[in-house]
């Protein structure tokens, strides 16, 4: 009972403390223990070191002094036998360089009593060597005859050394026993240290691992019970409750965790109306679109569809566009997968013949991608344009425009030859007036020829009538050559004409004689709208397995507003002479261009020039394909 109790009040206690406080207890804990495990460290650290320092400072300088002191000792008697032996100076003088040396270390002695009993050793043997220093004084007098010498020496010098040596050896021999004794203090010192240390560390790690119990139960559980909330929530289990047991920041993040619940709930239920309703108005929407459209997630499956889609395609909601017949669209959809881009074919597939109750039809495919805010791709719009009644215009358009073409080729032809006749006066005399009136009526009459057989290639190539004899050539070749074709008109213009291609491009695929007649056209419009003192550069690169040829000029450039339409035909800039032609130029390049499988393209600023760009297809492809 008392022991629920405490529990009960454990947990009130608990419940009331705020998280900061749950973590300064936690870490507080563990603080404490560090600190008192560091002074108890620094304390026995202390007295090992006070240890080790009586051993070094006190015995060890006793020891060195009688050790120096024996040394010396024999030093001075062999000067008394130098002079014994009638080497008086020489004997003297070692005697007095000695004598002071062990005076030095009979000083540190005698200043360095640390053991009982060693102040009496060292007293005795300060009274030996002053007996012995007066032997010496004596043995050194000049008046002694050898017997006295001899007789000081073997009676009083030689016992009073042995003497001092027997003594000094005394006091270090105590003072080693000392050092061992204290050395093993020491030792036992260590051992003892070692034995609280671990003491220590071992409550240290029990109470730290306590302290992290505690810390866990406060801190962690709540947190783990939030992360299960909200992984149940990612779920859709919008439907729990977080149980809250305290007061703190945890206590009350799970309140707001709770009443985000409530609104989520809240919202869930608006938006599934509001989807719902969306949904309605989409489908019926789609339902009145004419043309086939249908949205795709990215599994492949029908989500939306028009009525146009399900009918003639079978794009039904639901149903997954690898069950059905179409490669395009698999392929449609697979490439916005990997670029995340609009996707629509070029060149041949730019159209799909397709029959519909036995009728032929042609649809304009484009797959579009659906990105979320963060550029993040959510589905695809997939569109199918019925552009039949396009292409049959366009048809009818080509043939009239060719047999109108044919039809006025023929007395076209008569006429120039009329003309051409004329001039030459083959027919009579002509007057000035009269060969001024044939020189415009001849101009005219070519560049209307020069329009009748740009319709004609224009129809020959977009009916494929025109047959292409493609050959593998090197860029370089087409590319000096049509630089050597236009390098006096440069020079006659004072414009800067400059090739400029990397060694090792690849070899395109191409009719050698219409992509001839692409780059004619173009630098031919790159002269003329250049400026002298102007520049004109043609290059090449390897772009995505194809070859990319730019012509770039330093000319006026095109506006802006008309780049769209530059490639129409019978489109001309307005602000350009009329001189300049009927506007087909561009237009036959883009359908050489494209009828070689390649695209072309623009890019110009008012001011600063225009290049152009098209692309052809690498010859090894070409072959492997």
């Amino acid at each position: 009972m008392a022991h629920s109790l405490l529990y009960e009040r454990f947990i009130g206690v608990r419940n009331m403390l705020s998280l900061r406080q749950k973590l300064s207890l936690g870490f507080g804990g563990l603080l404490l223990i560090i600190f008192i495990i560091g002074i108890y460290s620094i304390r026995e650290i202390a007295e090992l070191g006070g240890a080790i320092d009586v051993i070094l400072r006190e015995n060890y300088r006793s020891v060195i002094a009688c050790e120096e002191m024996k040394e010396v000792n024999e030093w001075i008697n062999s000067g008394a036998e130098f002079i014994l032996l009638g080497y008086a100076d020489r004997g003297s003088k070692q005697i007095d360089e000695n004598e002071i040396a062990f005076e030095k270390a009979l000083n540190i002695e005698l200043h360095n009593i640390t053991i009982q009993g060693e102040g009496e050793k060292a007293a005795d043997l300060q009274k030996l060597y002053n007996d012995y220093q007066i032997a010496v004084k004596r043995i050194r007098k000049d008046n002694l005859t050898p017997e006295v010498r001899r007789e000081i020496y073997f009676q009083q010098i030689l016992p009073l050394s042995r003497q001092i040596r027997d003594k000094a050896d005394e006091i270090l021999k105590m003072n080693q026993q000392n050092m061992v004794d204290a050395n093993e203090r020491g030792r036992n010192k260590a051992k003892d240290s070692s034995r609280g240390m671990y003491i220590f560390l071992l409550l240290g790690l029990v109470m730290s691992a306590g302290f992290i119990l505690l810390v866990g139960r406060w801190i962690l559980q709540p947190i783990t019970r939030l992360t299960r909330s909200v992984e149940e929530i990612k779920e859709g289990n919008l439907d729990l409750v977080v149980k809250s047991e305290s007061r703190d920041e945890m206590g009350r993040l799970s309140e707001a965790f709770n009443e985000m619940a409530v609104s989520l709930r809240e919202f869930r239920r608006s938006d599934k109306l509001n989807l719902v309703r969306t949904l309605h108005a989409a489908q019926q929407t789609f339902n009145n679109l004419p043309d086939a459209i249908a949205v795709l997630d990215l599994q492949g499956r029908v989500d939306l569809s028009t009525e146009s889609a399900k009918n003639i395609f079978g794009l039904k909601q639901g149903v997954e566009i690898g069950n059905l017949p179409f490669s395009w669209i698999i392929d449609l959809w697979n490439e916005v997968l990997q670029s995340s881009r609009i996707v629509e074919p070029k060149g041949a597939a730019a159209t799909i013949q397709y029959f519909v109750k036995s009728e032929e039809h042609f649809f304009k495919p484009k797959a579009i991608p659906i990105l979320d805010d963060g550029k993040q791709l959510t589905g695809v719009i997939l569109s199918m344009i019925d552009v039949t009644m396009q292409r049959q215009q366009d048809d009818l358009k080509r043939g009239v425009i060719s047999t109108v073409s044919h039809q006025l080729k023929t007395p076209l032809t008569s006429i120039r030859m009329a003309v051409h006749l004329l001039l030459e006066e083959k027919v009579g005399p002509l007057t000035e007036k009269q060969a001024e009136l044939l020189l415009a009526a001849r101009e005219d009459s070519e560049r209307l020829y020069k329009i009748l057989v740009d319709l004609l290639d224009i129809s020959r190539i977009e009916s494929g009538r025109i047959k292409m004899e493609y050959h593998a050539i090197a860029p370089q070749t087409l590319v000096q050559e049509a630089c050597q074709s236009f390098a006096k008109e440069a020079v006659k213009r004072s414009i800067d004409l400059t090739c400029n291609l990397p060694e090792g491009l690849p070899q395109v695929w191409a009719d050698i004689s219409h992509i001839r007649h692409v780059l004619g056209n173009l630098l031919s419009n790159a002269i003329r709208y250049t400026a002298a003192g102007g520049k004109i550069i043609i290059s090449a690169a390897v772009n995505e397995g194809m070859v990319c040829f730019r012509v770039s000029d330093s000319g006026r450039g095109i506006p802006a507003e008309y780049l769209p339409r530059i490639f129409e035909q019978f489109f001309r800039v307005p602000e350009q002479d009329a001189e300049t032609g009927a506007g087909l130029g561009l237009a036959i390049v883009k359908e050489i261009v494209e009828a070689h499988g390649g695209s072309v393209s623009v890019e110009s600023m008012v001011g600063r020039g225009t290049t152009f760009a098209f692309t052809l297809r690498q010859a090894m492809k070409e072959h492997t394909s």
